[in-house]
């Protein structure tokens, strides 16, 4: 009985403890989720820092060099990003009126094809893809200003990373005085492995949403859409969710091009388009440039995603799997918490999978 109620109370104690955590992450999100995506970028320019001080140059010059290179590169693609968005603003009029009178022909197609005449019917069509014009329009602004709120809340994310670059030998050595001198060992191999993993990912998924923002408006121009280089990037920039980016990314040229070009062979071949890319990025690109590094699998990932984005928003879906993974990591060197590392990773379920030789047996190909 005893037993039972310690139990009990342990948990009462950790339920508490996880409300009040959440509460806290809700409450100083403003000045949380900057401290954090600079984190992340510390980790993904410190190859780079690394390199110019093996050349020779002192701490301080190769951190600034490296963040105004960043910044630059940055900027100049928010600048991209936001004069497409203006001139899209701007023909917003003009593409609503052709999104409605392809909705009109549409709909006359289909009464004809199933002799409906109802004219509560007509309109409900028109009503719905108006409305959702509208809202669109207004989630464009939003958004511009978002992207202004935004800089100015992160305008000390370059201080940050600056910082973090510089004081990084000092972060280890901190843990190394706080933790007892024979868990040293264990330590620096947790450091040495989140700072590899956070490295690589981070590397990874920047790689290959600039090798998707060339492809998708290369691709999207080559077939016909308008405002291709604007759809393309913002196809790519959402491939920084995992999974839900991805699915969004292809959806928004593909119902564009439906909707408001009304051009079936168009439509076509950017559904194709979006298809050959999801299985290069999928199966090419992500594999090789990104890794297998942050083993979570795809349960966890999508609550971590939405759990993320619930607490921080945007910025909390973007750094949630790389946070998931540094714990992960620091369960699998943790023998009491190393049951939950099983549970957040990939193994386990390796007998069904879905391989070429399992296929090949169904398909009664190979015995």
């Amino acid at each position: 009985m005893a037993n039972d109620y310690d139990r009990i109370k342990k948990l009462t104690y950790w339920l508490l403890f996880l409300v009040l955590l959440v509460f806290v992450l809700v409450e100083t999100r403003e000045f949380l989720y900057p401290l954090v995506m600079s984190m992340l970028f510390a980790y993904l320019l410190y190859p780079v820092v690394r390199r110019l001080e093996s050349w020779g140059l002192p701490r301080i010059l190769a951190n600034f060099v490296t963040i105004i290179f960043s910044l630059a590169l940055a900027i100049g693609l928010l600048i991209l990003l936001y004069k497409q968005l203006s001139v899209f603003l701007t023909d917003l009029p003009t593409l609503k009126d052709k999104a409605l009178a392809n909705i009109d022909n549409l709909q006359a197609i289909i009464d004809r094809k199933f002799g409906d005449e109802n004219q509560a019917n007509e309109r409900w069509l028109r009503m719905q893809v108006s409305n959702a014009l509208d809202l669109s329009g207004a989630a464009i602004t939003n958004l511009l200003l978002a992207i202004t709120n935004t800089i100015t809340k992160f305008g000390l994310m370059p201080v940050y990373t600056f910082l973090m670059l510089y004081y990084r030998n000092k972060f280890e050595h901190f843990l190394m005085r706080v933790v007892a001198s024979h868990r040293h060992g264990k330590v620096k191999m947790i450091i040495d492995e989140v700072s590899n993993v956070t490295r690589h990912y981070m590397g990874g998924v920047v790689i290959v949403i600039l090798i998707l923002c060339f492809l998708n408006s290369a691709g999207l121009l080559i077939i016909g859409v308008e405002y291709a280089i604007l759809l393309g990037i913002v196809s790519a920039l959402l491939n920084f969710i995992p999974y839900f980016g991805t699915l969004i990314g292809g959806a928004i040229p593909f119902l564009y091009t439906l909707v408001v070009q009304g051009d079936p062979q168009k439509t076509l071949g950017v559904l194709l388009f979006f298809l050959l890319v999801q299985f290069t990025e999928n199966n090419i690109l992500t594999p090789n440039i990104t890794g297998s590094r942050v083993n979570i699998n795809p349960l966890f990932t999508i609550i971590s995603i939405i759990v993320g984005g619930m607490i921080w928003g945007l910025p909390g879906m973007f750094v949630s799997v790389p946070i998931l993974g540094m714990f992960k990591i620091y369960f699998d060197h943790s023998p009491d918490l190393q049951p939950f590392s099983y549970l957040l990773g990939t193994k386990g379920t390796e007998e069904h999978a879905l391989t070429l030789d399992k296929v090949l047996r169904f398909l009664r190909i190979r015995k």
